[in-house]
């Protein structure tokens, strides 16, 4: 059955992922890579943040043993992909994930980060990749010429920030990856672009077995290394499987599927022009992180966000089927949700989402409706504990300095 092609990489990358990720934990143990409590975290306890190795290590070597070592036939049509597409991928992917890695070790200045995520969006274009094409909306095809290069470098780093931006909370940019992943990976079944929803099926299996450890309480985080691939690798495929064609109408496709990260970076980049503070500053105003300030667990935030990823990526095949009406409805119901959400008026005890705070029960719910506190004024308490915290912290240290110079004394 030629469904095999896509049922035997996804188990391996699957199984691959679930057998490296305990790998990627001890060497970050080792190496002492841990993701430390504190500022806008929400973890308590220092966690190893080398799971993006597990990510593109399973990704990479079944990619390798599916096109490079021929372990399985190449008997479907528009399957066999040029040698040169499949190590353009290869080395941008590869830049990209090194970029991350140091980042995760040393910190890298985010406007370097920027600078090096370009110069990875570029490899591909050396390699065959193009956009000569974009189908949109009431415009039909639009020919893009010498700026099909510009937007598709643009288009992979904008995908690659936005995927970055949603690692925020235990299992949510690898939940979200993977509902992303699995829709493009029919869209592009659809129109027979079938090596793109291969690559596209292998990496939601890779993202899969990482969530395992990722899920909360995580025993790893897949760091920017993870995310920056995750967002390269969508990027690039979207571009392969979906833009060049008019059966999925074309940008709009990737960017509902990706509806929930892209509404997040565009809040976050006008909530910060508002405030006046730097857009590459991180703050604690994301939307997973109102979601828990107006009182949802950790793990109840992360399925309402899955939720309204699934409700993007299920207007876009709605789209795709000319179920405008379907997708207006969801369209309706999303912004609705959303905008809840960024004015921290999310309830999480009623509404259609609210079910999720009934089957994992949280007395600290009660207690908030019984007190009639806000998520606004959940907010503020939030800020002021954070504050107390730090002067404490910052008292501790002093404290401990001073002991140690009287010792050295």
């Amino acid at each position: 059955m030629v469904y095999t092609v896509y049922i035997i990489p996804f188990i391996i990358a699957l199984l691959c992922s679930c057998m490296v990720t305990p790998v990627s934990i001890w060497l970050a143990r080792k190496w002492g890579v841990l993701d430390e409590p504190g500022d806008r975290r929400v973890h308590v306890k220092a966690v190893p943040r080398l799971g993006g190795v597990a990510i593109y290590a399973s990704f990479w070597a079944v990619m390798f043993l599916v096109w490079e070592l021929g372990l399985l036939p190449d008997t479907l049509p528009n399957m066999a992909w040029p040698p040169q597409m499949i190590w353009g991928l290869f080395w941008g992917s590869s830049l990209i994930f090194l970029v991350g890695l140091v980042d995760d070790i040393w910190d890298i200045h985010p406007l370097i980060k920027l600078v090096l995520q370009t110069v990875a969006a570029c490899v591909p274009l050396f390699f065959g990749l193009e956009l000569s094409s974009v189908t949109l909306p009431f415009l039909g095809e639009v020919v893009l010429g010498n700026w099909g290069s510009i937007l598709a470098v643009v288009w992979i780093v904008l995908i690659v920030n936005t995927v970055n931006i949603t690692d925020g909370l235990d299992g949510l940019a690898s939940g979200i990856c993977i509902i992303a992943s699995v829709i493009l990976a029919w869209s592009a079944l659809t129109i027979e672009q079938n090596i793109a929803a291969q690559a596209l099926i292998v990496l939601a299996a890779a993202a899969l077995g990482f969530l395992f450890f990722n899920y909360h309480p995580a025993k790893v985080f897949m760091g920017d290394s993870g995310s920056m691939f995750l967002g390269y690798i969508l990027g690039a495929m979207s571009i392969l499987g979906t833009l060049k064609t008019p059966v999925v109408l074309g940008l709009v496709f990737p960017l509902l599927v990706l509806g929930v990260p892209f509404v997040d970076i565009l809040f976050a980049v006008v909530r910060r022009k508002w405030q006046g503070t730097p857009i590459m500053k991180a703050d604690r105003g994301h939307l997973h992180h109102r979601l828990m300030d107006s009182g949802l667990s950790h793990a109840q935030a992360v399925w309402t966000m899955y939720l309204i990823s699934l409700g993007f990526g299920m207007m876009a095949i709605c789209l795709n089927y000319g179920m405008w009406w379907v997708a207006v409805v969801l369209l309706v119901l999303n912004s609705f949700v959303i905008v809840r959400i960024m004015l921290r008026q999310f309830p999480s005890r009623v509404g259609a989402l609210g079910v999720l705070a009934r089957i994992w029960h949280k007395p600290d719910l009660v207690d908030d409706k019984r007190l009639g506190r806000t998520g606004a004024q959940r907010y503020k308490e939030l800020e002021e504990l954070g504050e107390e915290q730090e002067r404490l912290r910052d008292e501790s240290l002093s404290d401990e300095r001073e002991r140690s110079r009287e010792e050295r004394e």
